[in-house]
């Protein structure tokens, strides 16, 4: 397997030394640059060319909501949002600017390199307390009601019942491979479900979708 390419980019030098290292003794990764702000990630992506960006939210010059936005327009890469803020709002102009994730920086090492995998192969990441958190009213997510009409404002008019598990599912944060375990069927049918649902609904990514289920906003 090629090395997953990654720039980090966060304010604190703690942090962005901490994940090099993480990153740096583990042969699936390969870390092009670190930066203290979006401008500067931005530039490191024009001139190398990475696979994934670690991207914190609040940062001088340009923060992570501003330069994912640039990122997802300009196709330089996939971003995983990490930050210390639990914040719903933030989530959300995150993943609408086109964010793949979104991580609170409580992962242990191996975590967060399952999550970077995750995103470059083209899977959404979110922490479940923050998918919680989007949950309407602010309740957990197992408040939300999965039938015709979901009290967040999704709305599942037109949807098949197998279409209706399969949502659920990604909402609770399963991976196609615990999809197909979970429904009996296969990890295939699974992506064709999930890659049709997403185009029902104009979204870009699965993560988008789980947003979306448990908050009734695109």
């Amino acid at each position: 397997m090629d090395k997953i390419k990654v720039i980090i980019a966060d304010d604190s030098d703690f942090v962005r030394d901490g994940m090099k290292i993480i990153l740096d003794v583990d042969d699936d990764f390969e870390v092009l640059g670190v930066a203290a702000n979006g401008r500067e990630a931005i530039e490191l992506a024009e001139a190398s060319a990475p696979d994934v960006f670690l991207m914190d939210i609040q940062m001088p010059e340009m923060d992570g909501i501003e330069a994912t936005k640039y990122i997802v327009e300009h196709d330089l890469g996939k971003v995983l949002i990490l930050t210390t803020f639990d914040d719903d709002e933030l989530v959300r102009q995150a993943l609408r600017n086109g964010a793949k994730g979104y991580l609170i920086k409580n992962h242990t090492p191996e975590h967060l390199k399952q999550m970077i995998k995750s995103v470059y192969n083209g899977t959404g990441v979110m922490e479940g307390s923050i998918l919680e958190t989007l949950a309407a009213g602010g309740d957990s997510a197992s408040s939300v009601t999965p039938l015709v009409m979901n009290e967040s404002g999704f709305d599942s008019t037109g949807y098949s019942d197998r279409e209706l598990d399969i949502i659920r599912a990604v909402s609770e944060g399963l991976s196609n491979k615990e999809i197909a375990e979970k429904l009996f069927i296969s990890e295939g049918t699974v992506k064709n479900y999930i890659t049709n649902i997403l185009s029902k609904e104009g979204l870009s990514h699965r993560t988008a979708l789980a947003v979306y289920y448990l908050t009734g906003k695109k």
